[in-house]
């Protein structure tokens, strides 16, 4: 198979001296070019991520007819506000999703968090597609999806791994890039809430505190590059005055919105200086108010259940079979599970190890707990916190793993992580570039034991 034999070609190239030699490449090219969330380097690995040109192409399929089935879920929601109950907004979120952003899209810019094992034989039928490829949706970030400038800065860094000049010998290796794709979106956003081309102003939007904002400086140098204005806000230096937003004096007229809408309207409310400018269209602001349908991890359990069946087409039926694990809204209820009807609550209860909860708006692994990995009374615990407020029950996925080299002490390490595969989404309707996330911890995420983010390559022979 191409791809393992591309992985051990990759790993029997590299010995201590040059793992070294590599290794001291990437901390440079990390610390020159400020790729740390927060303290931590972005990565801590020294081989890319690769996937075949076919994966890719079976993955973008995959992808494509769930986005179908989303879109249709969003504009039933938009239609009937009791179908809209389904996704569990608070009450604010349903008063803010009735401002018309002035774009069509809701989540112009997005990514599915996904994990992928390729001609898996070793699992359940359930989520196999073709070729016996295995695909699992088990998350939708419609709201602030992060990484795309992360992704394209580490794979040039690692075309220049000296180890790479070794292997681009014997294997061809191409890039995902997908910072043009967010200016692409942003831009063709503007214009239809601008009704008119003209340039934008553009004003990166979130607390200068985040981890996250060692991206944010690539992004307007990128936006800077193309001739844009752009600037680095903070939601709480920016004001709203004489029908404009401002940051300083800077007049602001696009926002790439990075903070979260929850986190603005706890610390500012619905007066927020960008709340009023945007529903004045004082402003125009991607992703939108109305990205919060989607974002809810609730949003999995409208796909997946059967009451909503309706909606979708038999090929779209297939693929929420397929990729969507059995995902509902913690309450009290018979559902199905795989076919038998099921009283929810005891049901979770008595099956801790093939299940887990997640809060229905969090991020960054916050209010997910992981069955097998809790006490019985734990779980019982969580379950009735999961009844005070939103959350969502799905089934347990099988987490692929890889070898990736690392440098310990000195010395060449190569052991199994997980990973994740999270394509980026634009325009609500195709995948195009993908986020990986390692982990030693079954939790994945970069703030995990072992945690480190890869570029993802197409390889070939040559």
């Amino acid at each position: 198979m191409l791809l393992r034999e591309a992985i051990q070609a990759y790993h029997d190239l590299l010995n201590d001296e040059l793992a070294s030699e590599s290794q001291a490449y990437l901390d440079d090219q990390l610390q020159r070019r400020g790729l740390f969330f927060g303290s931590r380097p972005l990565c801590t690995v020294l081989r890319p991520r690769f996937m075949t040109p076919e994966q890719y192409r079976f993955l973008q399929s995959r992808v494509r007819v769930l986005l179908s089935a989303f879109r249709k879920a969003y504009h039933a929601a938009m239609a009937d506000v009791s179908f809209r109950a389904q996704f569990g907004l608070a009450d604010w979120e349903e008063e803010l999703v009735r401002t018309d952003p002035g774009f069509s899209v809701p989540s112009p810019t997005s990514r599915f968090d996904m994990f992928f094992l390729p001609h898996s034989s070793t699992v359940s039928p359930q989520g196999k597609g073709e070729n016996g490829n295995e695909v699992r949706l088990v998350e939708y970030n419609a709201e602030t999806p992060a990484a795309p400038a992360y992704n394209d800065i580490l794979s040039e860094i690692f075309y220049g791994l000296p180890v790479m000049r070794q292997f681009l010998h014997h294997y061809q290796l191409y890039p995902l890039p997908s910072r043009h794709h967010v200016l692409h979106v942003l831009l063709d956003a503007y214009c239809q809430w601008a009704g008119r081309r003209e340039a934008p102003r553009i004003a990166i939007l979130d607390w200068r505190e985040v981890p996250t904002y060692s991206e944010f400086i690539p992004f307007a140098e990128y936006f800077r590059s193309h001739g844009l204005a752009c600037i680095i806000a903070d939601p709480r230096e920016v004001e709203y005055r004489n029908g404009h937003l401002m940051a300083g004096d800077f007049t602001i007229t696009l926002i790439y919105k990075r903070v979260l809408i929850s986190e603005l309207i706890e610390r500012g409310g619905l007066d927020h200086p960008v709340v009023r400018a945007v529903r004045d269209r004082a402003v125009c602001m991607v992703n939108p108010f109305r990205c919060k349908i989607l974002h809810k991890k609730a949003s999995l359990a409208v796909l997946s259940d059967e009451r909503n069946a309706g909606l979708f087409t038999a090929g779209e039926l297939r693929a929420i079979a397929e990729h969507i694990p059995w995902t509902r809204r913690v309450e009290e209820c018979h559902t199905l599970y795989h076919g038998r009807i099921v009283d929810l609550l005891p049901f979770i209860l008595e099956h801790r190890e093939h299940l887990v909860l997640k809060a229905n708006d969090e991020y960054g692994g916050k209010g997910i707990v992981l069955g097998w990995l809790t006490s019985p009374s734990g779980w019982e615990q969580s379950i009735r916190a999961a009844m005070t407020e939103p959350y969502v029950v799905q089934e347990r996925v099988t987490v692929p793993r890889e070898p990736y080299p690392s440098l310990v002490s000195d010395r060449l390490l190569i052991t199994d992580r997980l990973l994740d595969t999270d394509p980026f989404i634009f325009y609500g309707d195709y995948m195009d570039g993908c986020l990986t996330r390692l982990s030693t911890e079954d939790l994945l995420n970069v703030t995990a034991g072992g945690g480190s983010t890869v570029p993802t390559f197409l390889v070939e022979k040559r």
